[in-house]
């Protein structure tokens, strides 16, 4: 396993930053590992998997988990508002990053992780092979 840090400024798409990272990186299969940052703009899908949630103002960012595969990421957050109030769900393109995003990765040898059309749940599933 190599475990990769980077950071992300200020204006970076916090999804699309994790996705270029790993193109230029050649991460096909990983895991975000941590994160830590605060974000201005939130683009997350809540639980019913439909509806979006928007909302211009400053979050801290408390949890960024997920696993990255050659065909795409699955990442979810938890962020925190000024009062303290958490909001979480499925990270979507739009999420800005306010001052610094700070990231570390973990990118597998042994198993390779790809995404295919599951009918039972309509979107692409992860699905893991071991390595030889």
């Amino acid at each position: 396993m190599d475990y990769f840090v980077f950071r992300l400024e200020r204006g970076s798409d916090l999804k699309q930053g994790i996705i270029d990272f790993c193109n230029e990186n050649k991460i096909e299969s990983g895991a975000i590992v941590t994160a830590v940052g605060c974000v201005s703009e939130v683009s997350i899908r809540k639980a019913d998997g439909v509806n979006q949630y928007f909302e211009i103002k400053d979050y801290e960012l408390v949890s960024l988990t997920g696993t990255i595969s050659k065909d795409g990421v699955h990442l979810h957050v938890a962020l925190s508002d000024v009062n303290l109030k958490t909001i979480g769900g499925h990270l979507l393109d739009g999420t800005i990053v306010n001052t610094t995003m700070e990231i570390v990765i973990m990118k597998f040898d042994k198993y390779t992780l790809t995404r295919s059309f599951d009918e039972n749940t309509g979107y692409n599933e992860l699905e893991v092979l071991m390595n030889e």
